[in-house]
């Protein structure tokens, strides 16, 4: 918890108490459903947490910002950004039922109010949202499809509406067949861990 108040030092008191109920919780739901990788549980806070925040470096979502994650798995990086964005609404969407009946149980124990697991597939998916967040479900190329449709043309935010997303190793080769604006945002820009020295924030305009 500590390495996110280095990083985050200006959450409020309600913030700091959901970042700090966070990993007893999915420790008491990944005994039951096997949502986070067991290697990974000592790690969660830099692993899981700190990882989804990254998006949070590179963009303030506004009030009443819509958010689209898709392929969230247990809820990452959705309920992290959730927290640190309150005024804004999130919906966290996977294919996989029994990871989104861990999502809405997380939900419910922090009491977030700006956040909803639906059980669905992306293409599914109705309604139009300023961006859309993920971390690494599949590769871009793939990934893009998904969203058609899904991106609303008003901008108001400092960059452009389109995906935000978390993704590791050498991308420039997938990135190639991209046809969209495109940058791409090492985290060890950010955070000092080498954890973070191969991961980016790929953000691509639609």
């Amino acid at each position: 918890m500590e390495i996110v108040k280095t990083y985050f030092p200006q959450l409020s008191p309600l913030q700091l108490s959901q970042f700090e109920k966070l990993k007893s919780i999915y420790e008491y739901w990944n005994k039951q459903i096997n949502v986070i990788s067991r290697k990974d549980t000592d790690f969660f806070y830099e692993r899981h947490v700190l990882h989804s925040l990254g998006i949070a470096k590179i963009i303030d979502f506004n009030d009443n910002a819509q958010i689209l994650d898709i392929g969230t798995g247990g809820g990452f990086p959705g309920i992290p950004l959730a927290i640190l964005f309150p005024n804004s609404q999130f919906i966290l969407v996977d294919s996989i039922g029994k990871k989104i009946k861990v999502v809405n149980e997380v939900v419910s124990a922090l009491q977030l109010k700006n956040t909803m697991g639906l059980h669905n597939r992306a293409e599914q998916i109705n309604g139009q949202f300023d961006f859309i967040v993920s971390r690494a479900v599949t590769q871009m190329p793939a990934f893009i499809p998904w969203t058609i449709g899904k991106i609303k043309t008003e901008q108001e935010h400092a960059i452009d509406n389109g995906i935000l997303y978390l993704k590791g190793g050498h991308l420039l080769d997938e990135m190639k067949p991209v046809n969209h604006r495109y940058s791409m945002h090492p985290l060890s820009k950010f955070f000092k861990e080498s954890f973070f020295d191969t991961k980016y924030v790929v953000h691509v305009s639609i």
